[in-house]
């Protein structure tokens, strides 16, 4: 039987990040996946032809490049290959009337965009952005901190020494407003306030949803304040070096190695049984980047003594589906709303808060939406080595979808299996990119389609398609996620831990539970 201090089940980006860090202080550790390949929802895979690199899931790599844990490790991770490639015009909102509203690194640049619909606005935005610069380090500083801990607290007293009361107010007021309210109290003009907006859709968070207003805002004022980055030649760029600094620290990456059971030894997690019956024994810690629900539904064996917090995971919430279509192009889309689109990275197709409402409303209700809400992203216009020259590939994420099929909104899909209906709604969504971007459609090479159970398959972690790894509504949220009272990494049973997207501080390329829990053990 192998022996090691942690053994890492998932080798997700958090999962390494927490396996690098244990290993930097000389832990002896081992992750072990099931998959064939490690990253989670990271790869790049040739998923259509042959030279055309596409981004399963995850694209945008920002915020693993403002992570506590790529501050530390940068020199490391660099050094073993990682790459990343500016975005300098980060994303855009386009509207029905052939018009859009973008946002980059040149200000002087956005400013006049938004003065062209509003100068009250103008001003309000740059009023926003030079308060981001006084608030954004508290928020970082508190969304980089255990849920609850010394620290969480360290950082509202020093937010409250920074900005005041009045301050933590504002601050308090926008972790709970929804995006509409937040907005509405900002800014005048519908385009600019959809823009932002759509972010919020990123996670499960449609504009009248409580919380919601963060994501928003913290995207528009990072992108406008610091750009975006993706990964050269594909997001796997941080697994494969987070991967290759781990090995160099001495630990062990098993791939194509599901695990069974997680070894208890009265009432204390000590190892893994894998599926080839391989045991692994973990002399201080067993850590999960699995699903809580995977992790006490199918690996953990059951107890009595757990029967409540068993009963508050069985009833965790996942978000809405997602689906990912991949195509790769011989050009990019020609955007009605002006020939620049083709330099941003994300084009957002979700032009009113209204349309977005109703997406949310119908995806939950069960129905396929009548009008999909859509992250048009594209890479190669940032990183042209992803496809052949000249080519390029496109990636296309829909959002808000139902896990579970109950109808149609339109009533012209009759499938209510995802795997009957996914080729009749990727079409419905490339009529919507086509109504935005004419030609499109000519332009395709060829086409990957995941559907939200297509998704599932690929990654048991994203049940039902979900991306986020369970909702982001405030109930699941801070001290709620993934339940009351084991939001600090802990499980009820000794040895055992959690991180991932499932975990404070959530979904994201930010390594954030990883990194704070391998803090946590290594002391």
């Amino acid at each position: 039987m192998a022996e090691f201090d942690a053994v890492v089940v998932g080798a997700g980006h958090n999962g390494l990040a927490a396996a690098v860090h244990l290993a930097a202080r000389g832990w002896k550790v081992a992750v072990v996946e099931a998959a064939s390949a490690a990253g989670g929802a990271v790869k790049t895979l040739e998923l259509t032809e042959p030279g055309f690199r596409h981004d399963l899931c995850a694209m945008n790599l920002s915020m693993f490049a403002g992570s506590a844990f790529f501050s530390t490790y940068k020199q490391e991770l660099t050094q073993a290959g990682l790459g990343l490639v500016p975005a300098p015009k980060c994303f855009a909102s386009v509207f029905p009337d052939g018009t859009h509203l973008g946002v980059g690194t040149d200000v002087a640049a956005t400013v006049a965009a938004i003065d062209s619909l509003s100068p009250a606005d103008a001003a309000a935005w740059k009023a926003m952005l030079e308060g981001f610069g006084a608030d954004a380090p508290h928020i970082f500083a508190l969304l980089g901190s255990p849920m609850p801990s010394l620290g969480s607290l360290k950082a509202v007293w020093k937010a409250y020494r920074a900005v005041g009361l009045e301050g933590l107010y504002r601050m308090a007021r926008l972790l709970l407003a929804t995006p509409r309210d937040f907005l509405d109290a900002h800014f005048e003009n519908d385009k600019l306030k959809a823009m932002m907006a759509a972010w919020g859709l990123h996670l499960d968070f449609a504009p009248d949803v409580a919380g919601g207003a963060l994501f928003p805002y913290l995207e528009s004022m990072a992108n406008q304040a610091f750009g975006m980055v993706i990964g050269a030649g594909g997001a796997d760029t941080i697994i494969k070096a987070m991967v290759k600094v781990l090995k160099d620290k001495g630990g062990e990456v098993l791939l194509d190695s599901p695990v069974q059971t997680i070894k208890l030894t009265n009432g204390k997690a000590t190892g893994v049984v894998l599926a080839d019956g391989r045991e692994i024994s973990a002399g201080k810690a067993v850590i999960a980047n699995v699903h809580p629900k995977l992790l006490f539904g199918n690996l953990v064996p059951k107890s009595p003594d757990r029967a409540v917090f068993d009963k508050k995971v069985d009833a965790f919430r996942a978000g809405p589906g997602a689906m990912m279509i991949h195509l790769s192009m011989d050009d990019l889309p020609d955007w009605s709303a002006g020939p620049e689109l083709k330099s941003y990275a994300y084009v957002h197709i979700a032009p009113d808060m209204q349309m977005m409402s109703r997406v949310y409303a119908e995806a939950m209700a069960g129905l396929l939406p009548a009008e999909p809400a859509l992250v048009v992203g594209q890479p190669t216009a940032i990183d042209p080595t992803r496809a052949p020259d000249g080519k390029h590939v496109l990636w296309v994420q829909v959002r808000m979808l139902p896990a579970a099929i109950r109808g149609d909104a339109l009533g012209q899909i009759t499938e209510r299996d995802w795997d009957g209906a996914k080729a009749a709604y990727a079409e419905r969504v490339l009529d919507v990119l086509e109504r935005y971007a004419p030609g499109t459609r000519s332009k395709i090479r060829a086409r990957a389609i995941y559907s939200p159970v297509d998704l599932q398959r690929e990654n048991p972690n994203l049940i039902g398609g979900d991306s986020l790894s369970g909702s982001h509504h405030l109930d699941q949220n801070f001290l709620f996620r993934p339940v009351a009272g084991y939001s600090r990494y802990k499980t009820p049973v000794a040895g055992l831990y959690m991180c991932g997207a499932s975990t404070w501080p959530g979904a994201g390329t930010g390594a954030g539970s990883g990194f704070m829990l391998g803090k946590m053990l290594a002391g």
